[in-house]
């Protein structure tokens, strides 16, 4: 065998290049979309815990609560993961609990493009009033 190689070989490094820089841009881009999600999704649910902390205090309600998730989620996210979000209170475990609930798109293609929905609760044990 001479140093050349054969003929059937000639440019196939160019080819598979191609598709395999494709297959890791692909690759690539799924790993970065679900970490958006996965960010997306733990924003959301620190800001109704923090918004349910807010509504549990002895001086505060549950508008507070709604309030302060709503504007949280609006600086680290956009108006529009905050357009549906709801306090209650509840018992769980024969305790009084604030439970604030968000209902919020979830990213499928970066932050814009078609969603499907995430819903996620903070809860907070409510003080003494």
């Amino acid at each position: 065998m001479t140093a050349r190689a054969s003929g059937a070989e000639r440019g196939s490094a160019v080819a598979e290049f191609a598709m395999v820089a494709g297959l890791v841009v692909a690759l690539f881009l799924g790993v970065v979309q679900v970490a958006l999600v996965q960010h997306t999704r733990a924003l959301v649910i620190d800001a109704a815990a923090e918004g349910a902390r807010l509504a549990a205090r002895a001086d505060r309600g549950p508008d507070d609560g709604v309030a302060r998730t709503r504007e949280l989620i609006t600086e680290s996210l956009s108006a529009r993961y905050a357009d549906d979000v709801h306090a209650s209170t509840t018992t769980r475990a024969g305790l009084p609990v604030v439970e604030v609930t968000v209902r919020a798109p979830l990213p499928v293609v970066g932050l814009l493009g078609p969603t499907g929905t995430m819903v996620v609760a903070g809860h907070a044990l409510e003080e003494g009033r």
